[in-house]
C-alpha cells in the first residue's frame, strides 16, 4: 500500500492531503491571512512558509513523514510540457524559484514537495501541470502572429476526469475522443483525442464564469483599455475577479443566483442562461476539431453540482455525444492517482528540462 502527500497551494490558501493508494485517510485546508502572507516580495519566498505549515499539520496529526512513499504537488505555471509526472528536480526548482514564467501559488508545490522529499529521501512529483500544451500546430496560431494562444486550463481535473470518462466508456483515455467542460471560478474547456489534449478554450477565451468575464468583443475590449487613464492592472482585475457573474450579480456564489432566480428574480435568470449558452457555444466549438466523432462530453467543476445549469447546457448540446457528469475540482485526488500510477509502473515520469 502506497502512502502519498498530495499539496495544492491556493493564493490564499494550502491544501493537503494523505492517502493510501486511492483511499484519503487525513485532508483539509489550511488558510492563510493577508498579512501573513504579505510579508513575502514575491510568491516564491513563501514556500519556507507553508512547508512548515504542511510539517506542522502532518506533526500535530501525528503522521510522519518518514512513513511517505512519494510527495506530490500541484503542477505550476512551467514552461510548456507533457501532460502527466514530472520528477522535481534541481533545474525545475531553479525555474519557479528563480525565474517563474507567472508567479502563482501553484508555483511553490514543487518547491515544498522538493524540500520534504529531501528530508524524508523520497521521490517528489508534480501531476498534469496548469503548463500542458500539447495543441495542435493548427491551433496554436492566432490572426497576430506576435500573439500565441498559451492554452492554459484547468488540466489537472479535465484529464482525470478523461481518464475516467473513458473507463465509463468502455475504452482506454488513448483510445477516447472526448470534450471536457471544467465549470469552476473559471471556466475552460478542452478536446481529447487519443490520450491528448490538442485544443482548449481558455478562461479568457470564451464563456464568462462566476468571477470572470471571459472572451470579449476586441473593439469593446480595446475601448475599455483605453478609458479613464485605465492600467493594465486594473483591467486584468475587472476580467479576472471582478467579471462574470459578480460583475452582473454582485456574487461569485451560484447558490446565490440560483435563489434570485427562485424568488423572481428575472435579471439573475438572463444571465444564468447566458452563461449556459456561452458554455454550450463553447462546447460546439469544439465539436469540429474531433470531426463530430465525440464519445462523450464530460462536465465536471464546481458548478457541475448545479442540476439547472446542467440542464441547460445538455438542453443545448446532448446532441453531440453522451453527456458524462463529474462534479467538483477533484485535484487532491487526481495528483494522487497520478502518482500512484507512477509508484505502479502504469506511467512513467518525465525529467523536467529547460
Amino acid at each position: 500500500m502506497y502512502k502519498i502527500l498530495s499539496i495544492n497551494p491556493g493564493s490564499t490558501s494550502t491544501k493537503i492531503a494523505l492517502y493510501e493508494d486511492d483511499k484519503e485517510i487525513l485532508t483539509e485546508t489550511l488558510r492563510h491571512k493577508e498579512e501573513e502572507l504579505g510579508k513575502f516580495d514575491r510568491i516564491q519566498d513563501q514556500y519556507e512558509f507553508r512547508e512548515k505549515i504542511v510539517l506542522d499539520f502532518l506533526e500535530k496529526n501525528n503522521y510522519s513523514i518518514y512513513k511517505l512513499d512519494a510527495v506530490v504537488g500541484r503542477g505550476g505555471i512551467l514552461p510548456p510540457v507533457e501532460a502527466g509526472a514530472y520528477i522535481v528536480n534541481d533545474a525545475m526548482v531553479d525555474y519557479l524559484k528563480n525565474r517563474p514564467r507567472v508567479e502563482h501559488a501553484s508555483n511553490l508545490a514543487a518547491l515544498i514537495a522538493y524540500q520534504i522529499s529531501k528530508l524524508a529521501n523520497i521521490p517528489a512529483y508534480i501531476y498534469d501541470s496548469i503548463a500542458v500544451y500539447e495543441l495542435e500546430p493548427e491551433a496554436q496560431i492566432t490572426g497576430l502572429p506576435e500573439i500565441r494562444r498559451d492554452g492554459l486550463v484547468h488540466t489537472l481535473n479535465m484529464r482525470a476526469s478523461a481518464i475516467e470518462a473513458g473507463k465509463i466508456l468502455g475504452k482506454s483515455y488513448e483510445e477516447s475522443n472526448l470534450i471536457v467542460a471544467h465549470l469552476g471560478g473559471g471556466v475552460t474547456l478542452s478536446v481529447h483525442k487519443n490520450g491528448r489534449m490538442i485544443d482548449v478554450i481558455s478562461d479568457d477565451e470564451g464563456p464568462f464564469s462566476p468571477e470572470r468575464s471571459g472572451g470579449l468583443p476586441g473593439r469593446g475590449l480595446v475601448k475599455l483599455c483605453f478609458s479613464d487613464n485605465k492600467t493594465q492592472k486594473d483591467i486584468t482585475k475587472r476580467m479576472r475577479g471582478n467579471g462574470g457573474l459578480k460583475a452582473h450579480l454582485n456574487t461569485v456564489d451560484l447558490r446565490e443566483v440560483e435563489k434570485m432566480i427562485e424568488s423572481g428574480d428575472k435579471k439573475a435568470e438572463l444571465v444564468l442562461k447566458a452563461m449556459a449558452y456561452q458554455i454550450s457555444k463553447g462546447i460546439g466549438q469544439l465539436a469540429p476539431v474531433l470531426k463530430g466523432e465525440i464519445d462523450g462530453i464530460v462536465i465536471t467543476g464546481g458548478m457541475a453540482y448545479s442540476e439547472r445549469l446542467v440542464s441547460l447546457i445538455k438542453d443545448r448540446v446532448e446532441f453531440l455525444g453522451k453527456i458524462i457528469l463529474m462534479p467538483g475540482e477533484n485535484e487532491m485526488k487526481s495528483l494522487t492517482l497520478g502518482t500512484l500510477r507512477v509508484l505502479k509502473g502504469e506511467e512513467e515520469a518525465k525529467d523536467f528540462k529547460l
